[in-house]
């Protein structure tokens, strides 16, 4: 029996199927998603989803959905699945399916009478191919099945409208057809693993509908072109493969292709190895080099997410060469101390103060599992100086050093931390010129710097920057720290500072090189637990605030102003249950397996085997945002981490 479950009895139930979501990924950046109903509900879902180099670098969805049809004795039982207005669904399809499974790859079990049909869906490693399997289980009669293909050709920002301009001409190929719709597009290969026949029936489907991006307040209407059909005999206890591709596939390979793709698939016969499997979704390899993608279905790499999140997707997997990879591709984007927002983009904003700050906090695990800090001095010391000066002495973006040590800016154009939410044009929380973790994260990465710079003997970098940590420490303590309040403030500029209990205070009792002592540690814990810890991650904003939202719903403007002001972020709980564990011992122990198993149940639920961006702040803490975020996975990934190290030791 798998180890994801689902309610067999409830998957004709929409209101169950329609709310869980698959995604699979590959080492290309391609991605298929849909629900386990196989409803697109949102102008993100897909079967074939890939980048195309010079169309302004987004992913473009190239085909929407593939509806099957069973056809015996010349009576038709179609199993898609699409949503018309007014809550009209045609075909409806769901109402066959009898059993969905996960643990390698989607698997949708179908019964018709006496037919008995699964499909199976991958994408292949390194290219921008989906291939999708159909079994034939059962069946007492001559079967047929026929496959009518839903195209897009566009962003997956965008919705698909008919019109004349589309090139509807396709080309025969060998069990297929090829079809280009626009110019800049490569053609889409449909193709089989035998002969089939392909009957022209072109027409727009028009005005299907995505649930999600109407309640998100985008547009959600949208046409979809479809070129003709294909027939194809199928026999029972036979197995026919179609390919959906940018280039032209070898329909004799076919077969060979899926069962050696599915052989390098980690299974999700375990919690753990289901954030193994959706960690290795976020890695993409290309030509510029190794990165992460920040979440699907619509992020690309974000460089502070990428830095957060190396440890859990690849560090807690022992996989150090990949985390090299990764941090040698980033680095290239290294520029007056700084590191671009998003990945690849350094011609872009350069705005992300506590960035460079990341990697620091990134390479200290690599050193923690390699002890080797000559080698690491070595590899990532000049890029540590560079960042360590470019803070001490100023750089752009107004960022630098304090008489008293502590760092900051007053630039004020577009926020600097991760807490970057924008509502007409200004942050929705408008954090003072010196952010708590920040300061933290410096403090940090100095101490860093000095302990791996001592293993070498770089004595002219320790006689430069020997002196400044104590200075930081002083600082950082008198600045952020109250003791009438008992937490500290999360951020302060010369004049001003605010008290609003958020968890970038736990973020510096997390460090492994931090200025407070044991008992400031435990009373920010202490608030943190009561205001912040939730089932699936810490509180944005305590609700004890006039300003708390608790819930993200309605449009744009609704939600900005809720994901940094309520919103509970996954994250996050990494650097709660590091900091609990360090300070409580054995004692805490049991709150930091009940905070891993409280993260189980969102295995079956949402996206499928994997860990949203963001929950709601108010209870049941629905998810929402991206579907499936690398730092998330990597948190709770690490949550393993940190439970097996202290076992040992």
């Amino acid at each position: 029996m798998s180890y994801l479950k689902f309610d067999k009895s409830n998957l004709v139930n929409l209101e169950y199927s329609l709310t869980r979501e698959v995604l699979r990924s590959n080492r290309a950046g391609s991605y298929m998603s849909t629900t386990i109903a196989g409803c697109n509900t949102r102008k993100y879902h897909g079967l074939l989803i890939c980048p195309i180099p010079g169309l302004e670098g987004d992913k473009h969805l190239l085909l929407s959905s593939l509806d099957e049809t069973v056809i015996q004795h010349g009576a038709e039982f179609n199993l898609g699945i699409h949503k018309y207005e007014g809550d009209h669904y045609e075909p409806k399809g769901h109402k066959y399916i009898r059993d969905f499974d996960a643990e390698l790859v989607p698997k949708t079990t179908w019964r018709v009478g006496g037919v008995v049909l699964t499909k199976e869906r991958l994408l292949v490693e390194n290219e921008e191919q989906a291939l999708v399997r159909y079994t034939l289980v059962e069946a007492n009669s001559p079967t047929i099945l026929r496959f009518k293909p839903f195209l897009a050709f566009r962003s997956i920002h965008q919705l698909s409208k008919a019109n004349m301009y589309a090139n509807t001409k396709y080309v025969p190929v060998e069990n297929g057809i090829k079809l280009k719709m626009y110019d800049g597009y490569p053609f889409l290969n449909m193709q089989f693993s035998k002969e089939v026949d392909f009957v022209p029936v072109p027409h727009w489907n028009n005005s299907i509908e995505y649930q999600k991006e109407k309640e998100r307040g985008f547009d959600y209407q949208e046409d979809l072109y479809i070129p003709g059909y294909f027939e194809i005999p199928i026999k029972k206890g036979e197995s026919i493969i179609f390919s959906a591709s940018t280039a032209e596939a070898k329909p004799a390979s076919m077969k060979a292709k899926f069962t050696k793709e599915l052989s390098k698939r980690t299974p999700r016969n375990s919690y753990l190895n289901s954030l193994k499997n959706s960690a290795q979704q976020f890695i993409t390899k290309n030509e510029d080099g190794t990165d992460i993608i920040a979440g699907f279905p619509w992020y690309t790499g974000i460089t502070r997410q990428t830095f957060v999140s190396l440890p859990g997707l690849t560090l807690a997997h022992g996989d150090t060469e990949t985390f090299e990879e990764i941090v040698d591709t980033q680095l290239k984007g290294l520029k007056n101390g700084l590191f671009p927002k998003l990945y690849g983009k350094t011609s872009g904003s350069y705005g992300a103060i506590d960035t460079p700050l990341w990697f620091f906090w990134a390479v200290q695990h690599l050193y923690s599992d390699k002890k080797c800090g000559v080698g690491i001095w070595s590899k990532y010391g000049p890029a540590m100086k560079e960042i360590l000066n470019a803070y001490r002495y100023g750089t752009d973006y107004g960022i630098h050093m304090y008489e008293n040590g502590l760092i900051g800016s007053e630039f004020d154009q577009e926020p600097l931390t991760w807490m970057d939410s924008i509502l007409n044009g200004n942050p929705v929380v408008k954090r003072y010129a010196m952010p708590v973790e920040v300061n933290a994260l410096w403090y940090n990465a100095i101490s860093l710097a000095l302990e791996l710079a001592q293993v070498v003997k770089d004595k002219a970098f320790i006689k430069e920057w020997d002196e400044l940590p104590a200075r930081i420490a002083k600082s950082f303590v008198d600045e952020y720290w109250s003791d009438s309040e008992g937490y500290l403030a999360d951020s302060i500029s010369l004049t001003n500072k605010d008290w609003n209990v958020r968890p970038n205070m736990v973020i510096a009792a997390s460090m492994d090189y931090t200025p407070l002592d044991r008992e400031k540690q435990k009373a920010i814990l202490s608030v943190a637990k009561k205001q912040l810890l939730t089932p699936r991650g810490l509180r944005t904003l305590t609700p004890e605030s006039p300003v708390y939202e608790g819930l993200i719903e309605g449009g744009i403007a609704l939600r900005e102003k809720a994901i940094h002001q309520g919103a509970v972020w996954p994250w996050l709980i990494q650097f709660f249950v590091e900091a609990y564990l360090r300070i409580h011992k054995r004692g805490g122990l049991h709150v930091a397996k009940r905070i891993l198993e409280d993260f189980e149940s969102d295995m079956s639920e949402h996206c499928v085997g994997s860990i949203a961006e963001m929950y709601t702040g108010n209870p049941p803490h629905a998810a929402k945002g991206a579907i499936s975020q690398a730092w998330s996975v990597a948190a709770v990934t690490r949550l393993f981490r940190m439970l097996v190290d202290f076992e040992e030791e």
